[in-house]
């Protein structure tokens, strides 16, 4: 159950599948971005001004507890890469740079204090090994281990260093608080498959944690992991300019990864158990940050673990690498109930930052943060009814004051914009109402149009630098998007574009927003990366997924148009599941169904699931396998090999800042 690099499938782990080398800034003032403007900086210190009074509490809490640190958090993969580089962020000292939003200035200092803590009594934490957070709660016999990271290089560190602190322990039980890979990929480093098996190790999931974990973004997987990596800065230089942090921790470990199967799932609340001698009770919490996704409390301890449907920053509704838009009011109804159910919690800890300590301050952090999710739904929602189109509303909706209180509530990775965006989406769809949007004309065709319409690009680069000159970035980006969508070659164009997107870069107090616009004036620089998604990375996992997704990427992969004169009629049998599926192409599309063998079949393709992974992912083609004792074929050659060339390839590194050709 092990596999190289992040995997393909799974939303942190697209954007580091096949990572390549991440330049590490020397120069705090170079890396090819432009300087920020005296716009930008005026907007940096009204920025500052604005902030909530700093009660110097976070940082109290964020070092409480410590025990220990590394000397190096740089980790190395086994091929001798580096899988985590926690000492690329050694800049993140003193006061904000003009290249920074002050905020998130702070919160990328605060998300740097990596070691072994302690939590409660018997309850420690590992930070700074990864984009999350490993806890361990320490049982009779052993240690019972929460969310070992994404990558298994990263959680054997983390384990090991722990293990020298608080005593060489075995791992009794391994909990996954939810369905995201930087919380589960790390776990062959914890515990092996035979010791599940045997029942020496249990493995404490979500119901539905396996499923969500191997299909989350099958289908969209190559195009969200494409996006994934402006979202995630993959590839910006870590420095003042470039990358400062992921707001939920720095950022995921590119190393091995694998999953347990879970031997015990929490599918109710309340839902007691005791492990190894320590009283749990379980909330379950499905589809608010995760769809499958639970959270706990341990009453001896009085300690609340909110996973992560309590975060300190405001989280996605929507998320900019593509998923499916999150339910404002189904979240807010979460963290209501965990008040109700958990009031004498002392201490909150989390999937990812640091703890919480004191009744009033938990209870304090879990109204504010129910109370934004719910204003942002019902504010939302008022607006549209009485005729705002989802641009405007964002551009109005502003947080109440009382909700603007505390550092936990701002947008790090989040934001108000994109979250009122999310629930119009959720409601409304992306049809505004206005006819002028309903079928507007593709992008590079308008964008030819309106350069023609303002007088053609030159013009419209003299008045866009004007428009520079002034500080108004969001209207250069807009309307340079037309130039270079119409001209992709214009240098000019290109490069005032990438200033632009740098300034707006500076200014956003979101590391997702930071990290999307100096991507894109990185790739406006540098053109796109050379490597993007590969499945090949991602065998383990794919080995786990269910074969009505493997059909499910088939008929998505399908090139209609190629298809709509083709006629097949195929058996797809999978030997060691005993699962047969009928496939029949007809009219371009590819219908798909659980039955036993159909007689009418060209042929009969027969093989395992580890085999038909091997297929897609590349590692063999059709012809290659035909000896092989794993495959058998039964009927056409010919007809397979048509069938498999109707299948596109995805385009893992496809241009966004600029047009496809």
């Amino acid at each position: 159950m092990v596999t190289r690099r992040p995997l393909a499938l799974l939303a942190l782990c697209l954007l580091s599948a096949c990572s390549r080398e991440v330049p590490v800034s020397a120069d705090a003032d170079g890396d090819g971005f432009s300087a920020p403007t005296a716009a930008t900086l005026a907007a940096q210190q009204a920025a500052a001004k604005s902030l909530p009074p700093d009660d110097a509490l976070d940082r109290e809490e964020a070092s409480r507890g410590l025990i220990a640190r590394e000397a190096s958090m740089k980790i190395a993969a086994a091929d001798g890469a580096v899988a985590y580089d926690g000492d690329a962020y050694g800049f993140l000292k003193g006061e904000a740079p003009g290249s920074v939003h002050p905020a998130l200035w702070r919160q990328a200092v605060l998300n740097n204090t990596p070691g072994l803590y302690k939590v409660a009594e018997g309850v420690y934490q590992l930070r700074g090994y990864d984009l999350a957070v490993m806890s361990l709660i320490e049982g009779q016999s052993g240690w019972i281990v929460v969310d070992p990271l994404t990558a298994q290089e990263a959680a054997a560190k983390a384990l090991a260093f722990a293990r020298q602190h608080l005593g060489n322990k075995p791992v009794h039980t391994v909990i996954f608080t939810h369905s995201h890979v930087d919380h589960f990929g790390g776990a062959l480093a914890v515990a092996s498959p035979a010791d599940v098996a045997s029942g020496k190790v249990q493995v404490l999931a979500p119901a539905g944690l396996l499923e969500e974990a191997t299909s989350e973004n099958v289908l969209a997987g190559p195009a969200m992991g494409r996006r994934a990596i402006y979202m995630y800065g993959r590839d910006l230089p870590r420095s003042p300019r470039g990358k400062v942090d992921n707001g939920l921790g720095k950022e995921p470990a590119m190393g091995t990864i694998g999953i347990l199967p879970p031997t015990q799932l929490v599918d109710r609340t309340p839902q007691a158990m005791t492990i190894d001698g320590v009283d749990f009770i379980f909330q379950f919490t499905p589809g608010s940050e995760a769809p499958a996704e639970m959270t706990f409390y341990l009453p001896r301890q009085k300690a609340f673990c909110g996973a992560e449907v309590t975060s300190r920053t405001l989280h996605n509704l929507y998320t900019l690498r593509g998923a499916k838009v999150r339910d404002a009011r189904r979240w807010a109804g979460y963290q209501d109930e965990a008040m109700d159910r958990f009031p004498d919690s002392e201490v909150m800890f989390f999937s990812h930052h640091w703890p919480v300590w004191g009744k009033e301050r938990i209870a304090l952090m879990l109204a504010q943060q129910r109370d934004t999710y719910r204003y942002i739904h019902d504010q939302t929602l008022r607006l549209a009814n009485q005729g705002h189109g989802p641009r405007e509303i964002a551009e109005q909706l502003t947080l109440p004051a009382a909700l603007q209180t505390h550092y936990w509530n701002r947008g790090y990775y989040g934001t108000l914009k994109h979250n009122v965006k999310a629930v119009y989406q959720m409601y409304f769809g992306w049809y505004d109402g206005n006819p002028a949007n309903l079928d507007p004309l593709p992008r590079v065709d308008g964008a030819k149009q309106y350069v023609a319409f303002m007088g053609g690009s030159a013009e419209v680069l003299k008045k866009a630098q004007a428009s520079y000159a002034k500080g108004e970035y969001r209207w250069v980006a807009e309307v340079l998007n037309h130039v270079v969508a119409a001209e992709p070659k214009n240098a000019h164009a290109k490069a005032l574009l990438a200033q632009a997107y740098d300034q707006l870069g500076y200014a956003s107090e979101s590391s997702a927003w930071r990290n999307v616009y100096l991507t894109a004036a990185w790739e406006l620089r540098k053109g796109p990366p050379e490597k993007g998604v590969n499945l090949a990375a991602a065998v383990t996992l794919l080995e786990n997924t269910a074969p009505e997704q493997f059909v499910q990427m088939f008929q998505v992969g399908l090139n209609g148009p190629k298809a709509a004169d083709e006629k097949l009629v195929l058996n797809l049998t999978f030997r060691d599941l005993r699962q047969n599926w009928v496939l029949r192409l007809e009219n371009g599309v590819l219908q798909a169904r659980s039955a036993p063998p159909t007689k009418d079949a060209s042929a009969t393709l027969s093989l395992t699931r580890p085999m038909l992974v091997k297929v897609i992912t590349k590692q063999a083609g059709l012809t290659d396998l035909v000896g092989s004792p794993d495959l058998s074929i039964d009927g056409s050659l010919l007809d397979l090999v048509k069938f498999f060339s109707l299948i596109d390839k995805p385009d893992p590194v496809f241009p966004i800042v600029l047009p496809k050709e």
